[in-house]
C-alpha cells in the first residue's frame, strides 16, 4: 500500500532512533545507498542489499547519533550524525556522516529544516562532505549552511581516498 503525501506545512521531526529501530535504519538505507549508487561505484551483495556494516557502531560509540525523519508521523529519511578528525585537520568536528530524505519529501523545504535541527542539537565545528559530481547536493547544503548562518560560506575542494569531495565547514554556537 502506498501513502499520499501532504504538502501543506509539513510536521517535521528529528528523533533519536533506537537500538529497535536498527532495522528500519537498515532499510532507509538501502534507499540511500541506491540514491547515492548513481555517484560512486557501489556493489550489490548475493543478498540483493547493499549493506552498511557499520550501523551497529551508532548504539555501542557514545561519539555516532543516529535519527530517524518523520513528516506528519510517517518516516521520510534518516541522520547520522558523528563526532570525528576533521578532514582539514581539525581535532575534533561534528560530521554529517549520512542524510537522506525519501525522494517524495524533498524540494519542499524538508531537509533544510532538519539539517537546521541536527546543527542546533549539536554546537561546534561542523564539516559537511558531499561527492564532486553530486551538483545538486552540493547546491542544497550552500544553500541550507548559507540560511542557517545568514551567509554564504566557500566550500574547498578536497580529495580523499581517491574520492574527489566538496568540504564544508563552519562553526555552529
Amino acid at each position: 500500500m502506498t501513502h499520499q503525501i501532504q504538502t501543506a506545512h509539513p510536521r517535521i521531526q528529528v528523533i533519536s532512533a533506537a537500538p529497535a529501530q536498527a532495522p528500519i535504519l537498515a532499510n532507509l538505507l538501502e534507499l540511500y545507498v541506491h540514491d547515492f549508487s548513481e555517484f560512486r561505484s557501489l556493489e550489490i551483495g548475493d543478498d540483493g542489499r547493499f549493506g552498511y556494516p557499520s550501523l551497529p557502531l551508532y548504539w555501542s560509540d557514545p561519539d555516532r547519533h543516529p535519527f530517524l525523519v518523520q513528516v506528519d508521523g510517517k518516516l521520510a529519511g534518516l541522520v547520522f550524525v558523528k563526532r570525528a578528525s576533521g578532514m582539514l585537520g581539525a581535532d575534533s568536528v561534528w560530521d554529517m556522516a549520512e542524510f537522506f530524505v525519501i525522494r517524495g519529501y524533498r524540494r519542499r523545504g524538508i531537509g533544510t529544516h532538519v539539517a537546521h535541527e541536527v546543527w542546533k542539537r549539536f554546537p561546534g565545528l561542523w564539516e559537511v562532505r558531499v561527492m564532486q559530481t553530486n551538483i545538486s547536493a552540493q547546491h542544497f547544503w550552500a544553500e541550507a549552511i548559507a540560511k542557517f548562518l545568514g551567509h554564504a560560506i566557500r566550500p574547498v575542494h578536497i580529495q580523499k581516498g581517491g574520492d574527489c569531495w566538496i568540504l564544508f565547514s563552519f562553526e555552529v554556537d
